[in-house]
């Protein structure tokens, strides 16, 4: 049974059964018979089809976003923005992936080309975080380049999942060509090795990744993993304080901290470390307003589930009991839902719990740095490498320290986020592979060498 159940009042808004081994059985062959179908389908027809998924994410907008809000908490602004995205990435797709699997003719080797064809049904695993985006960053791409999609979506957003699935036959997909899979975690590897499935991807926790990146090793099939992050948010000593305090909420604290690419680790030259912290609380406390999600003056919503709100409780404990200091927040909000003040910690070391582990939930470790040297080192402390940021009034130099930190993306004077045009992912404990761009079109396509003699 796979429940939906509203993080902000911790009512069960619908239950769901799942599914038998028969019934996973009809999904992947309905899957596979509509890909054999979808793969001869020119791919200027099948961005048709894209266009029309956009169209209607901008139609229901406002229904989808309160989908999202009252299933996993995300304030009803940031879920708003959230299936305008998809939206846009729809949009990218549409008009860019043609010229991407445009076959290339290798100048150099007469008669040889590269023939960039599907590789057939991918299953999808993703999570709760964000539950239109992460679906639909992976399905546009997909789609256009002729993959079918099994989507194993997280069990806490069934209600996303379905809104999702529904859409896309509204826009006219060929029937089981996108289709949800409501199973059980243990019968997930059963799926991963039955020979219709031709790849995996999946967004999730690095624990997950590695079980998952094991079953499909042992079936040889593709995976694209976008795992943890324990991002670094690296201030150096000539940044503009107020204007990186401000940026760091945004960085921090969007979608309550539930976020792999959320800034984790705020690493702070100890020039500018004292007026920093106090120009971070400021900006916490004048721009966060903990509630409902539904109200639009929410800006910080609950957890979204009650397992995580106990593990941020117990991270920023076990930080504190380390040594760290308590500079704001560190409380659960009482009453029903899932809430837990936004939190400031500062004098975070390495070997504290929010230095060593990724932090899921709304705190911020300040980590003070002898200089940009020890900052950089600091950043690469870790075993994530998802993405990071620096502050500097010197853009040159942070280009330059910017190719020194293990990261799969590194900006400088903005906070990190993803692009449908750039693609994403990471390094180390992040996963492999990439997805949006170019490249995240091309991680699921055979890319196959014609050579015709003359």
């Amino acid at each position: 049974m796979i429940a939906s159940i509203n993080p902000a009042t911790g009512e069960t808004l619908a239950r769901f059964d799942g599914l038998d081994g028969n019934g996973v059985d009809r999904v992947l062959e309905q899957a596979a018979a509509a890909q054999r179908g979808w793969r001869q389908v020119p791919v200027e027809a099948r961005c048709v089809l894209l266009s029309a998924i956009a169209a209607l994410l901008r139609r229901d907008r406002d229904r989808l976003a309160a989908i999202i809000t009252v299933e996993m908490g995300k304030p009803i602004g940031e879920a708003v923005a959230e299936v305008e995205k998809c939206a846009t990435n729809c949009d990218f797709y549409a008009g860019a992936a043609p010229a991407m699997v445009a076959d290339s003719v290798i100048a150099a080797v007469p008669g040889t080309r590269i023939a960039y064809q599907p590789l057939g049904v991918v299953l999808a695993i993703m999570p709760w975080n964000y539950p239109l985006w992460q679906v639909v960053r992976f399905l546009a791409p997909a789609l256009a380049a002729g993959n079918g999609i099994i989507l194993k979506h997280a069990a806490n957003t069934p209600q996303c999942a379905l809104a999702i699935e529904k859409l896309v036959e509204e826009a006219g997909a060929p029937r089981g060509l996108f289709a949800n899979l409501f199973v059980e975690p243990g019968q997930i590897a059963g799926v991963i090795a039955d020979s219709r499935i031709a790849a995996v991807t999946l967004t999730g926790s690095t624990q997950v990744g590695m079980i998952v990146a094991a079953q499909a090793g042992a079936a040889l099939k593709k995976q694209v993993l976008e795992l943890g992050g324990s991002d670094p948010f690296v201030v150096l000593a000539d940044a503009d304080i107020e204007h990186a305090a401000a940026q760091a909420v945004t960085a921090r604290f969007t979608n309550a901290g539930q976020s792999c690419v959320n800034a984790k680790r705020f690493i702070v030259d100890e020039a500018v470390a004292d007026t920093f912290v106090d120009a971070f609380r400021a900006a916490i406390d004048a721009r966060l307003r903990l509630g409902d999600p539904v109200d639009p003056a929410t800006t910080l919503g609950p957890l979204a589930r009650a397992n995580l709100r106990a593990a941020i409780e117990d991270q920023v404990g076990r930080t504190l009991d380390g040594g760290a200091k308590l500079v704001s927040g560190g409380t659960s909000k009482e009453g029903p839902g899932f809430f837990y003040a936004p939190t400031l910690l500062d004098h975070v070391r390495p070997g504290m719990a929010a230095f060593d582990e990724e932090t899921f939930g709304p705190a911020a470790a300040i980590v003070r740095a002898a200089g940009a040297e020890e900052a950089v080192a600091l950043a690469n402390r870790t075993a994530f490498g998802l993405g990071a940021s620096i502050w500097t009034r010197d853009a040159e130099r942070g280009a330059a320290l910017a190719r020194e930190i293990d990261a799969g993306a590194v900006f400088v004077n903005a906070v990190v986020a993803s692009d449908p045009r750039v693609p994403f992912g990471g390094i180390k404990h992040s996963g492999y592979g990439r997805e949006l761009g170019e490249l995240g079109l091309k991680e699921f396509v055979n890319a196959k060498t014609i050579k015709v003699a003359a």
